[in-house]
């Protein structure tokens, strides 16, 4: 059985956090040291189960990695192998961006389909078709995706939606090509972004990172550098999030507020007081939140992993609320658990409709994914008594600290054994 965290609601959030490294970046960042031989430094990681797993499925493709703190090491082997069938693989989802550049490097991957959060299909099927493009051939074989290529060669690739993962992996394939490959429809996130940053630090040319179309000319070969992974921008809204719905005072620092613009103009419409810096921003409530209507759409539109909180804020908010998903269909699973804890909620396709509540009640609850469990955690924090969160192994893959910074600032959460 996993651990669980016990919330006693009622308090009200005040004081600073800090927060680390994105999760949504660093495990990319990771993967892009196999496009290059010798030892690549990737600073300011976060302390999630994710980066150690990542680690292990780097070791098993032949490279030496030690984690050191907020520093990981990774050193990279003439030719790494290109098979990353084994357990860790299965364990989450990221580590299929080792895809990229495994076929880049090794001319061959074979990588055992991921694991990862129960919010939904996510098949792989962009992944292959743009590799294709570059050359590659990519079937799926005995519960592996198998891709091969004798060289891949620059293409016109135009994604039938903008996803992360499709845009990190053609991104690293074609940066070893032969030639200039122009990704259309690519994500736009920051995470994407701090990837192309590093992969042209490391001798690539990429243009037009932070837009919908990225130029790539592909380059014979790629060094390996030091590199510091950007702050994590669903952390630190997270925390926002946190300090609207219980009233509270809270100053974040360590990610740029510009990253998470749209959240915070959410916040400012539900009532809340913004104030912010290049790389801070404080968010004070002084009233009950008021209702405020979200819909998830890729980077620069709300994003998808803070559906949850805008749900537990929602639900406590004076007014009728609707929340939209356009991301991930399955990701209202997370309504039922609120509805345990007194939401006035009801699901119908891709929108929840939410009543608000003055609180919630305390109730035993069960984390389906990363984002579900630290939105179960808030709702806890607005709910009389004492609500069981179960399941927060997922709350570990994503939140470093979470328990110590909550408890900073005021919130009463304990993690308990089985």
């Amino acid at each position: 059985m996993s651990d669980r965290f016990l919330v006693t609601g009622g308090g009200r959030l005040s004081g600073e956090v800090v927060v680390g490294g994105a999760k949504n970046s660093v495990l990319k960042l990771m993967a892009a040291a196999l496009l290059a031989e010798g030892t690549t430094t990737i600073t300011n990681c976060p302390d999630i189960l994710d980066v150690p797993l990542m680690a292990e499925v780097l070791r098993g493709l032949g490279c030496e990695v030690t984690i050191e703190g907020d520093v990981v090491r990774i050193t990279t082997p003439p030719e790494p192998k290109y098979q990353a069938d084994f357990p860790a693989v299965r364990q989450f989802r990221a580590s299929v961006c080792v895809l990229g550049p495994l076929v880049a490097r090794c001319h061959r991957a074979v990588v055992a389909l991921p694991g990862g959060d129960a919010i939904g299909s996510r098949p792989l099927d962009m992944h292959q078709a743009g590799l294709r493009l570059l050359g590659a051939t990519s079937t799926i074989e005995h519960g592996c995706v198998v891709a091969e290529a004798q060289e891949l060669r620059g293409a016109d690739i135009r994604l039938a939606f903008p996803s992360v993962g499709a845009t990190e992996n053609i991104l690293m394939a074609a940066v070893l090509s032969k030639g200039q490959t122009t990704l259309d429809n690519a994500a736009r996130e920051p995470e994407i972004v701090d990837l192309c940053m590093m992969l042209n630090q490391m001798g690539a040319q990429v243009s037009g990172a932070g837009t919908s179309t990225l130029t790539i000319r592909g380059v014979d070969r790629l060094k390996p550098v030091t590199h510091r992974v950007i702050g994590d921008r669903i952390v630190a809204a997270t925390w926002g999030v946190a300090a609207a719905m219980t009233r509270g005072d809270v100053t974040v620092r360590g990610s740029a507020p510009s990253h998470m613009q749209l959240v915070l103009n959410k916040l400012s419409e539900a009532g809340a007081e913004i104030t912010h810096g290049p790389r801070w921003f404080r968010v004070v409530q002084r009233d009950r939140p008021k209702a405020v209507n979200f819909a998830t759409l890729p980077y620069p539109g709300f994003p998808t992993d803070l559906q949850p909180m805008a749900i537990g804020l929602a639900a406590v908010a004076d007014g009728t609320s609707m929340i939209t998903e356009n991301v991930f269909e399955a990701r209202f699973r997370f309504v039922e658990e609120m509805v345990r804890l007194g939401a006035d909620a009801r699901t119908d396709g891709h929108h929840a409709v939410i009543r608000g509540v003055e609180q919630l009640s305390s109730a035993p609850v069960w984390s389906s994914d990363i984002r579900a469990g630290a939105g179960l955690v808030l709702a806890g924090l607005v709910a009389d008594g004492e609500t069981e969160v179960h399941d927060v192994y997922h709350i570990d893959r994503g939140y470093p600290r979470f328990i110590e910074d909550m408890q900073q600032l005021g919130g009463d959460v304990r993690r308990a054994s089985p």
